[in-house]
């Protein structure tokens, strides 16, 4: 008796690949991308970014279309898209305004996090809307977006010393701590989580207070 083989079919053979849920809130790190820039002080939203995945043994890919490497994660339980903008700091709202739009959130669930000139090293605070403070990745975000109702998470860098530029402060390397971490940068990741999991005044009580 002959037997009669059924045709091939990829439905009975490919596997079902589950997707992440749809991302609630976008974390995005501002800063420049190449290595003579990776471990400057324009570049601290990419490394809260970076403190963020480590845990979660999570990595960065680019996206089709959108100027910025980014990845699913849960903060909290809370699905979120972590983001670096892979532009110039200047143009930094160009990954801002498509992560919103590829994924229909509103700019109150868009957090950004960036150095901060008019903060001491060692601090982080926490702002929703309001002006940039002169800060251009800011002034790029708030243009593309049309709004400036959008949270910062900001870490301080202080001011450059008498005789030293903005520029050359800014793109100059940061120094580590005692125990080899960059200043602030796991409180600045904390301050994400707490936001994302209770709000931004709630997150601003804890936050403030260290």
């Amino acid at each position: 008796m002959t037997t009669l083989l059924r045709p091939f079919s990829r439905e009975h053979t490919t596997p079902e690949v589950s997707q992440p849920p749809a991302p609630h809130w976008v974390v995005l790190g501002l800063g420049n991308p190449g290595k003579k820039y990776a471990p400057t002080r324009h570049n601290v939203g990419y490394l809260c970014v970076d403190e963020l995945l480590a845990p979660r043994h999570a990595s960065l890919s680019a996206v089709p279309g959108v100027p910025a490497l980014a990845t699913s994660i849960a903060l909290d339980g809370q699905p979120c898209l972590a983001a670096r903008s892979t532009t110039y700091m200047n143009s930094s709202g160009e990954a801002a305004a498509a992560l919103l739009r590829q994924h229909a959130l509103p700019p109150e669930q868009l957090i950004v996090v960036h150095d901060e000139l008019d903060l001491p090293a060692g601090v982080v605070r926490i702002k929703l809307a309001g002006n940039e403070n002169g800060h251009n990745g800011l002034k790029s975000i708030t243009e593309h977006l049309g709004t400036r109702d959008y949270i910062r998470v900001r870490i301080g860098v202080g001011r450059p010393p008498a005789g030293t530029s903005v520029p050359d402060w800014v793109l100059s390397p940061m120094m580590p701590d005692a125990s080899g971490a960059m200043p602030n940068i796991q409180l600045a990741s904390e301050a994400v989580t707490l936001i994302v999991s209770g709000g931004v005044a709630a997150a601003q009580n804890t936050v403030h207070a260290r």
